[in-house]
C-alpha cells in the first residue's frame, strides 16, 4: 500500500498555523518554491504524523473546490490493510466530479450503518479517542466493522488554526 504523500490544511494565517503545528507536532515548513499564494510544506511520516500537514494545504485552497457543497471538511480513512497502514484523504462534498482538477482523488461514501463518535478535544488527541473506540468500545458493542471507510467531519465549529471545536468520528459497523 502507497503511502500519504500530499494533504492540504487550507488557513487564513499560514504563519500563525505553521507555528500552532510547529509548537504542538514539532514539525517544521518549508516554503513551496512557485506556489501564487504563501505555501508552505511538511514532509509526511510514515506513521501518519503527515495528516495535519495534508489538512494546513487543503484548507488553504478548499473554498475554491469546484462544485463545493456546504462548509463541512471530511477526512477519510480508506484501504486498510492488517498491519494498519491506510490512505487519508482531506476533502469536502461536490456536487459533481466533472470539473474537479485531475490531481484530486474522488471517494464516494456508501449509504451504510454508522457508529458516530464525538470528539470534543484539542485535535492532537484523536489517537487517544480512535485508541478508545478500537480497544474498547468496538470490542463490548457486539459490532463487527464493516467493510467500508471510516472518516471524521469537521463541521464549521472546528477552528483548523487552533484545533479545536470538535468533530466526529464515524466507524462503518455491523452486526457480528
Amino acid at each position: 500500500m502507497g503511502k500519504i504523500v500530499n494533504f492540504h490544511l487550507p488557513a487564513d494565517d499560514v504563519d500563525r498555523a505553521a507555528t500552532f503545528y510547529r509548537e504542538v507536532f514539532g514539525w517544521e515548513f518549508a516554503p513551496f518554491a512557485g506556489s501564487p499564494v504563501p505555501y508552505l510544506v511538511h514532509e509526511a511520516a510514515e506513521n501518519g504524523a503527515g495528516i495535519p500537514g495534508l489538512w494546513q494545504r487543503f484548507h488553504q485552497t478548499s473554498a475554491h473546490i469546484p462544485g463545493r457543497i456546504g462548509r463541512v471538511a471530511y477526512g477519510v480513512c480508506c484501504n486498510g490493510d492488517d498491519a494498519g497502514n491506510f490512505d487519508y484523504i482531506a476533502g469536502v462534498e461536490v456536487s459533481d466530479y466533472s470539473d474537479l482538477p485531475h490531481e484530486f482523488a474522488k471517494v464516494r461514501i456508501p449509504e451504510q450503518r454508522y457508529a458516530v463518535f464525538t470528539h470534543r478535544e484539542h485535535v492532537s488527541t484523536i489517537r487517544r479517542t480512535v485508541n478508545t473506540i478500537w480497544n474498547h468500545w468496538l470490542p463490548a458493542s457486539g459490532h463487527k466493522i464493516a467493510d467500508a471507510p471510516n472518516f471524521e467531519r469537521y463541521d464549521e465549529k472546528f477552528d483548523p488554526l487552533t484545533g479545536n471545536g470538535g468533530f466526529e468520528i464515524w466507524v462503518p459497523v455491523r452486526d457480528q
